[in-house]
């Protein structure tokens, strides 16, 4: 939901609406490289996000699920490159495809569709990509995103929890881990949620061993002023975040 979130007056909410440390928008990243650039997920701050980074156009976009906080910035897109005449690329495996056409159908006037081959992964500005479904919960599947370029490897992977051994054979080997986390720890019924919480995910993290891991995700649980005694390779996003990829 973002951080402050409308109704509420807790510490962390309350620090977001003045100073801003923990403001917070949904979950996205834009990937640069020598030879390009995309987008992962577009959300309902796409607009503010794009603001802040003073872009005004881009081409490609790759979307891990077909969430609101993940997609909802679309339709801004779309409206962009209406008036730019330019056609963007938007990348997903097929059944994410099909439920955003479902909820936006006009979309692929303004926007090309196009599916991620499970298989064979595709390329983008340069990096190796390859897909795979994971399991997020109650709310579902996401997908996650293992990109590789110039021996650098690392995962995209926003939305899960409670993985299968299946599922956590692509984060060996890792650079960097990213990882969303909504809570330090979350008290709520296992089968409630839907996104790791901070302590589940150290435990993951033992497990496959990435060189550096990024938490992102985080709901207004997470206050970037407190010491959470996390490992030193672990760090926690926050708005702006950037990060070199070799």
């Amino acid at each position: 939901m973002g951080v402050p979130r409308v109704y509420c007056d807790c510490k962390v909410c309350e620090e977001a609406r003045t100073t801003g440390m923990n403001r917070r928008y949904r979950s996205s990243v834009i990937v640069e490289s020598d030879q390009g650039e995309f987008f992962i997920d577009g959300g309902p701050d796409f607009r503010h996000q794009m603001e802040m980074l003073k872009k005004h156009r881009f081409q490609t976009m790759l979307v891990t699920h077909p969430h609101f906080d993940h997609i909802g910035g679309l339709p801004e897109w779309a409206d962009a490159c209406r008036w730019l005449g330019e056609k963007g690329e938007l990348y997903a495996p097929q059944e994410v495809l099909n439920a955003i056409q479902t909820q936006f159908p006009w979309l692929q006037n303004h926007i090309k569709m196009k599916p991620v081959d499970l298989e064979n992964g595709l390329a983008l500005a340069g990096y190796h990509i390859r897909a795979w479904k994971v399991n997020h919960g109650k709310n579902g599947y996401s997908y996650a995103y293992r990109l590789e370029k110039d021996g650098y490897i690392w995962v995209y992977c926003s939305d899960s929890i409670d993985l299968s051994e299946e599922e956590q054979k692509p984060l060996y080997g890792l650079d960097l881990l990213v990882l969303g986390t909504s809570f330090y720890h979350e008290e709520a019924a296992f089968e409630t949620r839907s996104v790791y919480d901070m302590v589940e995910a150290q435990e993951l993290i033992a497990k496959v061993q990435p060189k550096q891991t990024i938490f992102t995700h985080m709901s207004h649980d997470v206050d970037l002023r407190k010491d959470y005694t996390l490992s030193p390779d672990i760090k926690l996003a926050h708005t702006g975040l950037t990060h070199s990829l070799k």
